[in-house]
């Protein structure tokens, strides 16, 4: 009471005229903070240096070309979760979609992508030629010299057995190289989305430094174990960070 008793009694129009201003000082520098931060948000946006590479959502497929090894994985876009994905059906087959595009690793060298499978595949070593099948690879194609012989590939797969970071040399050819992104059975059937710094993950595995790759490619295969699979790439696109 004492306290409501003070206040009263030191009450005036002209300190309440204080109280009043000093409020609306603190809205105006609360807007002023909000559109400064804004702008900054806009500017960082604008910065960042980006290269689309697989502009599904906006119904992109045209640049894509399809490599078939053993049969026909199907590729086609669809709707899911209210966006257009690329959708990849196998059925004891092997081909993949690819795309040639110029990918300055010094200026962009991450890569983002989102991907999402109904299950593994029941292969007994993955790193055998028996059991070389993944329900959903993105590769990376460079060369480290002038001749056609020199081109490499890295290969993110969505493991079966290996956990995820392990990386091994391809059963068919040295110059593949497989990295476990996803393993196993725990985000089946949920959206996963990845970001890589391909620049850093070519010298990890190649211990190469590499400035640009060549190409990019999908792919779902199930040809080495007979099986059915079906997997989900969402967009993918290069930046900065």
């Amino acid at each position: 009471m004492t306290t409501v008793r003070a206040y009263l009694k030191n009450y005036s129009p002209h300190s309440l005229y204080h109280f009043q201003r000093a409020d609306k000082t603190n809205d105006i520098m609360k807007r002023q903070l909000q559109t400064a931060l804004a702008l900054l948000l806009i500017v960082t946006i604008a910065a960042a240096e980006t290269l689309h590479v697989g502009n599904f959502s906006n119904g992109e497929l045209s640049a894509w070309q399809e490599k078939q090894f053993n049969r026909q994985t199907h590729y086609t876009l669809q709707q899911d979760d209210e966006r257009i994905v690329l959708t990849a059906i196998s059925s004891n087959a092997a081909s993949g979609l690819f795309k040639n595009i110029s990918v300055d690793l010094n200026k962009t060298p991450i890569l983002h992508w989102s991907w999402k499978i109904n299950h593994t595949l029941a292969s007994q070593n993955e790193r055998e030629k028996s059991g070389d099948d993944f329900s959903a690879r993105v590769y990376i194609v460079f060369s480290d010299g002038p001749f056609f012989w020199q081109t490499k590939t890295l290969s993110y797969v969505w493991a079966n057995q290996s956990p995820v970071g392990a990386h091994w040399p391809n059963p068919y050819t040295d110059s593949a190289h497989m990295f476990a992104i996803q393993s196993g059975g725990q985000h089946i059937k949920q959206w996963r989305y990845e970001s890589r710094n391909v620049k850093h993950d070519i010298q990890t595995v190649f211990g190469k430094n590499i400035a640009h790759i060549e190409a990019i490619a999908i792919m779902t295969d199930t040809d080495q174990t007979g099986a059915a699979t079906q997997a989900w790439y969402g967009d993918m696109w290069f930046s900065d960070q």
